[in-house]
């Protein structure tokens, strides 16, 4: 692989940007000579390309990343990306139309391991009252 400072830049941006600077510090501080490829990889491509792209917004990815894990049902990564969605700014209503057209398309086993996951998350960020308006959408 070619090293590319200038794209992994920008992909620890936007990787901090999305997943919080935490979880990256958390991923940063445990990689071994084994995972750097895999971490170097992720941070170039995966955030210093796809997802520093002009043709879709963050919102965007990450509802199309909701959904992709949500199929897969990497409820991990599907948790981690769930936080991102809110700080990329999407609403809960929006989270929960998403994770509606995975049980359609997907199954309803898929669409209520997202749920399980999402209202797991949801309450963690204090996103789960009756009305799951965010803070600013609140106020």
């Amino acid at each position: 692989m070619t090293n590319d400072p200038e794209r992994a830049r920008q992909g620890t941006s936007v990787r901090r940007d999305v997943l919080g600077d935490d979880h990256v510090d958390r991923a940063v501080a445990a990689t071994t000579a084994f995972t750097a490829p895999f971490q170097d990889l992720i941070t170039r491509y995966a955030w210093g390309e796809i997802w520093s792209r002009p043709g879709l917004s963050r919102a965007e990815r990450s509802m199309i990343t909701l959904t992709a894990l949500a199929v897969l049902r990497q409820e991990e990564e599907l948790a981690l990306h769930l936080k991102g969605a809110l700080r990329n700014g999407l609403t809960t209503e929006q989270i929960q139309e998403v994770l509606l057209q995975v049980t359609v398309y997907a199954g309803a086993p898929a669409g209520n391991r997202a749920f399980a996951v999402a209202q797991r998350v949801l309450a963690a960020e204090g996103r789960d009252g009756p009305d799951m308006a965010s803070p600013q959408e609140a106020g």
